[in-house]
């Protein structure tokens, strides 16, 4: 194998081996000898002719690039395999970070290959992986809060992806990761057009319906901010439910295969689990629905597949996405079947039940209702809570209104819960005091750091005293 040298847009150099390691529809893969970088030459000659395509790779890898954010560009690196140089020289090309060892299979008959979401959200291919591999629940909703967060980063640049899906996300179970590649063809409206309509299945039903029509037509629609809405929505439908939201029972053209697949998915695309139409159910019956995703994740399901699966500005935008998930992360608990393949699950008062493997909870569970101060020192309730479990934490973000776990969260604890006997605690871990305001046998008892208290229906704590601190209300359940 021998080392060859391309020469860069800004005149630097990069060294490449000669052996392709990957090749796609667009472009062909060498590693640097490193192998901690890959270079991309673009199949098509015609490509390099173009002075858009090179104008496009010059806004991805300067204007667009969150990677380059001097506070917090690291973090996106993990989210992102974002192009780092443009190659003008043998071909046109980029180089790129390789992706990190975690989204590579380490075990079993796939050591080595991508992990595509396919092979953990399809029920045949996942029987085939190695149980190390699957993951559990919880890292599931840390995937798509992760999906959701880096893609709000990339609509907000005013860019779409454009081809978000199973092959352009790749996801670790095994620690909630997720990186979106192939991050060279984004598209911004009027000026850098999509280079495809998408992979199958995420590709939006408008995009879907229209693609029969001429690109100058006016009535046809392409790859866009909207439509990567769509294909967000189906990716976090499909890591949670383990299943398609269009892939049902019924068949809207006897003619072909292919005819009822492009009805399916486009015109007549209904979701498998509409309330008011059940006339596309499931193939097999559902060990869970769409609603025991909790209350903040299941009306967005409703808005992404009900509303806005034929009208795309009804969809719910990223942001939207990762609010309601970090808002569910609040509400999840441990299954106390050890055996239970998902181990978490959207804690539901009313039934106190795994839905998953149906085993109940006993004991009491502690409940934090959260209130933000509002007028004249007064509380006003959230609709926000925290389900408390042996050692959950609290962040700065459950403490303050003004904190919110993205990007730039403190990830430093703030608190912690324990359960010693029936007797559930919060254990102070931060500088600032906490106040019990009531339900303490001592009247505005304060909680310092390492100071703590058993927890009380009713009971009212004061996480912060500081501007923007909250109020607690304790519910044992």
């Amino acid at each position: 194998m021998a080392i060859l040298t391309a020469t860069l847009d800004n005149g630097g150099l990069i060294q490449y081996d000669s052996e392709v390691i990957g090749e796609g529809g667009m472009k062909r893969v060498h590693f640097t000898p490193d192998k901690k970088s890959v270079v991309c030459f673009f199949k098509d000659a015609e490509v390099g002719q173009d002075p858009q395509r090179r104008a496009r790779l010059q806004k991805i890898v300067g204007e667009f690039n969150p990677t380059t954010d001097p506070s917090v560009g690291d973090y996106w690196k993990n989210l992102f395999c974002w192009p780092t140089a443009i190659v003008i020289k043998p071909e046109i090309g980029v180089v790129a970070p390789t992706y990190a060892a975690n989204f590579f299979f380490a075990e079993g008959n796939f050591k080595g290959k991508e992990k595509q979401a396919s092979w953990f959200t399809s029920p045949k291919l996942r029987r085939y992986l190695p149980a190390s591999e699957l993951g559990d629940w919880l890292k599931y909703i840390h995937i798509s809060t992760r999906l959701a967060r880096a893609v709000r980063r990339m609509h907000s640049a005013g860019v779409a992806h454009s081809d978000l899906s199973n092959k352009n996300v790749l996801i670790d179970p095994t620690t909630g990761g997720a990186v979106i590649i192939d991050c060279d063809s984004l598209v911004v409206p009027q000026i850098y057009p999509p280079d495809v309509l998408g992979t199958p299945g995420y590709i939006a039903p408008e995009v879907l319906a229209s693609q029969k029509l001429e690109l100058t037509d006016s009535q046809r629609i392409l790859p866009s901010i909207l439509t990567d809405r769509y294909a967000l929505a189906v990716l976090i439908y499909e890591y949670l439910l383990g299943r398609h939201p269009l892939k049902g029972q019924r068949v809207n053209s006897a003619l072909s295969t292919e005819e009822d697949d492009w009805l399916s998915m486009g015109s007549r695309a209904l979701w498998i689990e509409n309330p008011a139409d059940p006339s596309n159910p499931p193939f097999e019956p559902l060990q869970a629905n769409y609603k025991q995703t909790g209350p903040y994740l299941a009306p967005l399901f409703e808005r992404a597949f009900v509303d806005g699966l034929h009208a795309p500005n009804a969809r719910p935008d990223a942001g939207e996405w990762e609010r309601a998930l970090v808002r569910t992360t609040d509400l999840l608990y441990p299954c106390p079947n050890a055996n239970c393949a998902q181990k978490w699950f959207v804690f539901d008062a009313q039934s106190k039940r795994c839905p998953w493997c149906q085993t109940a909870i006993a004991g009491a569970v502690p409940v934090l209702n959260f209130y933000r101060e509002g007028n004249k020192g007064q509380f006003k309730a959230e609709n926000s809570r925290l389900v408390a479990w042996h050692h959950q934490r609290l962040w700065k973000w459950h403490i303050f209104t003004n904190q919110f776990a993205g990007e730039r969260a403190d990830r430093t604890p703030q608190a912690y819960f324990a359960r010693q006997g029936d007797d559930w605690w919060l254990i102070n871990q931060s500088d600032d005091a906490m106040v019990v305001i009531a339900g303490a046998a001592t009247p505005n008892k304060a909680l310092g750091k390492g100071g703590g208290e058993i927890l009380r229906d009713g009971m009212q704590i004061q996480l912060s005293r500081a501007g923007f601190g909250r109020l607690a209300v304790v519910q044992m359940i």
